[in-house]
């Protein structure tokens, strides 16, 4: 069923998850009757019951709804339920469409004027500040977001006037991102990540190339510059970006506000300069996420007005960059960091935020094969710390892989102090932890930790 106007219901299968979630209340906004099963209750599946979805935990067929009509339904799934998942195999044998999360996000976008952010690294805050810009127009858009947004409480943007603009990241995880067909793009980063699914890297460029060609042909692209791409391969017009330099997108006269500590600049774009930009969320690295950002907003018509207040009144997203607690004494910062170069970028902008500082993180590695690929870069991020304590890895839908843990990391660090510990102990060390500025990184659970620190950090900061 490709038309997604015939669709009356929607059963999600892993409703709970950030883009599944999204998909969720989209169609429930759009007047479709929309349940789900996920395997636990979490913030975001009470947010969904709250708005009027039914929601079971239980992996039991007697819980899908029976009197839906199979011709007006789909199902949509996420690659992480187990084979047996028994509900998932009902629908295998049933005359109802049966479909990927990113193949429903594609039949979505592909009707409407399309705008993907494709990368490694840098997806969730560009497409959210792309989607904050383009929401000050006199079009807006509407938007599928990877993370919450803080200016919009919500990982979807409702179009507002029949916005032909649709924002959404376009995922390379299990080559999700070839069902895009965008107007707009932008690739920020193409590292070797994933290799469980493409093996290379060599893999991996290939597939972003195939994105890239998906483009339409009358439509944009905007690459970082560095990136190795082919993008002879793209009918589309093809722009470059960069922190600083002589693309057709960067700061110019970028300088940072000791008063705030955020970074205000010029930003140089081919119809000449948006002059003072001020950026009320932290890190260098967030600069040039911004830059990729206000390249997409201008192509799709944002004025200089709405690219400065979308920019400077931009508020971050849950668990990117997310300054949980900060005083005199205390800082604490959580992200959302789980590739080697992500930690680097997250680590090197705290730094040049907060210099002379010193630092201790928290990580927990996410993915048996990702620990196993990247052993020795994660270290040598790490080491960029002045404390480092490792809690055991996340495995997600991943089965142990002999001798892979947080310890293979652990043993390449260079830097002395550095501890493997047990979640349970991160508070006890915390406690009596000297350095001003903690950190907790991850794509796993760590962030169940994140209230119980922040409130170790008001402590320690009224002592």
């Amino acid at each position: 069923m490709e038309n997604i106007q015939k669709i009356k219901n929607v059963y999600f299968l892993g409703i709970g998850g950030i883009g599944m979630s999204a998909l969720a209340r989209y169609f429930k906004f759009s007047g479709r009757n929309v349940a789900g099963y996920d395997r636990t209750p979490t913030a975001l599946t009470d947010a969904l019951q709250k708005e009027g979805i039914d929601i079971h935990f239980d992996d039991d067929i007697r819980n899908i709804p029976s009197k839906w009509n199979p011709s007006e339904t789909i199902a949509v799934y996420t690659p992480a339920l187990p084979d047996e998942h028994k509900e998932l195999n009902w629908f295998q044998s049933q005359p109802i469409g049966l479909f990927k999360r990113a193949k429903v996000l594609g039949m979505i976008c592909n009707e409407k004027q399309g705008v993907g952010v494709a990368g490694t690294h840098g997806k969730t805050t560009t497409s959210t500040i792309v989607a904050n810009i383009l929401d000050k127009t006199e079009l807006g858009c509407g938007a599928f977001l990877g993370g919450i947004s803080k200016n919009f409480r919500s990982n979807l943007v409702l179009p507002k006037n029949d916005s032909p603009w649709i924002v959404a990241e376009a995922d390379e995880f299990d080559r999700s991102f070839l069902h895009l067909k965008p107007q707009l793009a932008l690739v920020t980063s193409v590292d070797a990540d994933h290799l469980d699914i493409y093996g290379a890297k060599e893999k991996i460029v290939e597939s972003f190339e195939k994105f890239i060609s998906q483009i339409q042909p009358d439509g944009k692209l905007v690459v970082k510059e560095g990136i190795e791409l082919d993008t002879t391969k793209t009918q589309a017009r093809v722009y470059s970006y960069s922190l600083k330099g002589k693309t057709d997108f960067a700061t110019c006269n970028l300088r940072l506000n000791e008063v705030t500590g955020f970074y205000v600049f010029d930003l140089k774009t081919p119809g000449g300069i948006i002059a003072n930009c001020k950026m009320n969320y932290p890190g260098l690295v967030n600069v040039e996420n911004t830059v990729g950002a206000c390249a997409l907003a201008w192509l799709a018509g944002a004025s200089a007005n709405a690219i400065k207040s979308g920019i400077e009144d931009y508020e971050g997203v849950a668990r990117r960059f997310d300054i949980r607690h900060r005083s005199e004494k205390k800082i604490y910062i959580d992200d959302y960091a789980h590739h080697p170069e992500e930690l680097k970028a997250f680590i090197n902008s705290v730094k040049a935020l907060f210099p002379g500082k010193k630092l201790t993180g928290v990580f927990q590695p996410h993915l048996y094969s990702r620990t196993k690929d990247f052993a020795t870069e994660f270290a040598e991020s790490l080491d960029l710390l002045d404390k480092a304590i490792l809690i055991p890895l996340y495995p997600a839908r991943e089965e142990p892989m002999p001798g892979v843990s947080s310890a293979i990391i652990y043993k390449q660090m260079k830097m002395e102090n550095k501890i493997l510990a047990e979640r349970e102990e991160v508070l006890k060390i915390l406690k009596t932890d000297r350095n001003e500025v903690v950190l907790t990184m991850g794509a796993g659970d760590i962030d169940r930790m994140v209230d119980d620190i922040i409130e170790l950090m008001e402590k320690l900061s009224n002592v």
